[in-house]
């Protein structure tokens, strides 16, 4: 390549860190595999997700797994005498369709009263009747050079190559430029050298599918499609890149090189999926006793509660969950499902100066509005930005969305989890004491805090691979709390909730906190949690009202602090302090008599000012 053309190939790498919109999945189009670029025009990928109902079609779920003419017996005794004039059961062809099921698809027409979905809801094994829902997600490729309202280059282009006044050049950008592999980032290669790459861990992909034979992969076990199209292979690319990062062992290298891939296409090549090729799928993985799934692919409506209930059944199976949180940042509120649920990992994204990506979603949750406050999401973040994974036929390309930051955690979750009773790899040989909320608490304990940033954009904090391994290697189970304590003194990580000082008479300060629980899938919590103002630090000022989860399923639970001002600190002004106290007890699981028990404390610590004249 002459040297002209590669000085533009340079550029245009730095470059397209700057002129591209942050805000979906983006490829640059240079291929880095083989050690040529194109120089065609840099492209944005504009993402539309959207959900329907279908009509007439319902999933029927069950109260347990039976085989197939067993639910159609179900289904026909709980119709028998309704209104309906006609109905059938959907055939599913698929790996699930040997195995028994919980579930059914039903085409009903229904009669002018609407008696018969009422009895299918009432019958005895039917646990709930919903719509099924049709999920369609849109990657629409647009060139930079052709959008008339796309970004414009804010500084002018000498910048990027002007050396300062002391004579040396600017090397950071120029770094960026080089697309170092993120297994090198985030030291990957240290665990390689003890032998820890991802051996006989089980790792579930549910995506747009994997070509056969791809040079990248070591260990594909199985390729599976949950589609009607009845292809194996990845039309779009994107299951290619995700499967990439998670386990290439060539070129643009994975995390977790030796790990053993289950492939589960479960989007068309014109990225529609339905709700009931998901809880197949996750029915199948939960047979296949998958370790770890990603789900880059989320969706904002967590209102679907078959899918909702079978993440839950997922994670209480111990399966280990890691999901994107999406890319409809910087607006707050815009968490996609599953990764806003407490049993799963929520992944956001940063770009490689450890800045939020602008696309990345952000917290709180939205569940619990308006009956309550929102809970802290994402978990944890890392690179999503520029990160250089698998092509569909070979080679290398460069992604960008939360897409990406997911499979880079679910790579390095590969590395850190092993099966019970083996020795071959990572810290699963600690038995029972690694599962999902042990995972989750190790990766969150371990994050490096971002400066100057939000507990809603950046949860804990940036993936940190060798600390985590270090605190599972040592772990003990127990319980946890997110956040693990509450400072209202503290911007910027604990806005909004650090811009309003407490007073006698103001509306509560409610900060909802998610319990972990390292002791096992089900717990509760013991009592009562209990205030303990310090007095020395005038905590009797305080006045601290609790709510909780009576149950503690799958592995985590939720606990309001609500903070108000007691009368006698009306004209008081400073720091109050004091913590909660609670205990969290799960039932032994090997074998004994005695339950096990964590106890958690919760620092609370508010700025009181005297309460303002009333005018």
């Amino acid at each position: 390549m002459e040297l002209t053309e590669a000085f533009l190939c340079l550029f245009l790498a730095v470059l397209s860190d700057s002129v591209v919109q942050l805000n979906s999945d983006l490829p640059t189009n240079h291929i880095v595999g083989n050690g040529n670029c194109t120089l065609t025009n840099l492209q944005n990928v504009k993402v539309t997700f959207t959900s329907r109902v279908v009509k007439n079609e319902y999933i029927v779920t069950f109260k347990d797994y039976y085989r197939q003419n067993k639910r159609e017996y179900f289904i026909a005794s709980a119709l028998n005498g309704s209104d309906i004039k006609t109905w059938r059961i959907v055939q599913r062809s698929n790996p699930a369709s040997n195995y028994p099921s919980d579930f059914d698809v039903v085409i009903v027409e229904e009669g002018p009263t609407g008696s018969g979905l009422k009895k299918l809801k009432q019958y005895s094994t039917v646990k709930r009747v919903t719509p099924q829902r049709l999920v369609f997600r849109n990657l629409q490729y647009v060139n930079v050079s052709e959008q008339t309202d796309g970004p414009k280059i804010s500084r002018p282009l000498k910048k990027f190559w002007e050396p300062p006044n002391n004579g040396r050049r600017i090397g950071r950008v120029l770094l960026r430029a080089t697309h170092k592999q993120i297994t090198s980032i985030l030291q990957a290669d240290t665990l390689w050298s003890m032998g820890i790459t991802g051996s006989g861990v089980k790792v579930a992909v549910f995506d747009t599918g994997l070509s056969k034979g791809h040079p990248h992969f070591k260990r594909v076990v199985e390729r599976s499609d949950w589609t009607h199209e009845k292809s194996l292979e990845d039309g779009l690319g994107h299951g290619t890149f995700v499967a990439g990062v998670i386990a290439s062992s060539k070129e643009c290298l994975g995390l977790a090189p030796d790990a053993q891939l289950h492939i589960f296409r479960v989007f068309t090549n014109n990225q529609v999926s339905y709700t009931s090729w998901f809880l197949d799928a996750f029915n199948y993985a939960i047979l296949k006793k998958i370790n770890v799934l990603n789900l880059s692919i989320g969706g904002p409506d967590f209102m679907d509660h078959p899918f909702v209930d079978k993440v839950w059944e997922l994670t209480a199976n111990r399966v280990i969950m890691v999901s994107a949180i999406g890319n409809d940042g910087p607006l707050y509120g815009t968490l996609n499902n599953p990764a806003d649920q407490m049993d799963v990992i929520g992944v956001g994204g940063i770009n490689f100066d450890d800045q939020i990506a602008k696309f990345s979603s952000r917290g709180m949750t939205t569940w619990e509005l308006p009956q309550g406050y929102g809970r802290v999401k994402p978990d944890i973040v890392t690179y999503g930005s520029t990160v250089r994974g698998s092509s569909i036929r070979g080679g290398c390309r460069t992604l960008s969305g939360t897409s990406v930051a997911s499979p880079v955690v679910a790579g390095a979750v590969a590395l850190l989890a092993r099966l019970p009773f083996f020795r071959l790899s990572g810290v699963f040989h600690r038995g029972n004491a690694i599962n999902p909320a042990s995972m989750k608490q190790a990766l969150m304990a371990s994050a490096r805090r971002l400066p100057g940033i939000n507990m809603f954009e950046q949860g804990h904090g940036k993936l940190d691979l060798l600390k985590a391994y270090h605190i599972l290697n040592s772990y003990t189970p127990q319980a946890s709390l997110s956040p693990s304590y509450i400072d209202l003194g503290e911007c910027q990580y604990m806005w909004p909730y650090c811009t309003q000082p407490l007073y006698y008479s103001a509306i509560p300060t409610i900060i909802n906190v998610t319990i972990l629980n390292g002791l096992g899938v089900s717990g509760r919590i013991v009592d009562k949690p209990k205030w303990y103002p310090y007095v020395p630090q005038n905590g009797h000022y305080l006045e601290v009202s609790l709510t909780y989860s009576k149950i503690l399923w799958p592995w985590s639970g939720w606990m309001g602090v609500s903070l108000t001002v007691s009368s006698a600190g009306m004209a008081y002004s400073g720091s109050a302090q004091g913590h909660v106290e609670l205990i969290i007890e799960s039932p032994s699981d090997d074998g004994g008599s005695a339950p096990k028990r964590s106890y958690i404390r919760l620092p609370i610590r508010a700025n009181i000012i005297p309460t303002p004249p009333r005018r």
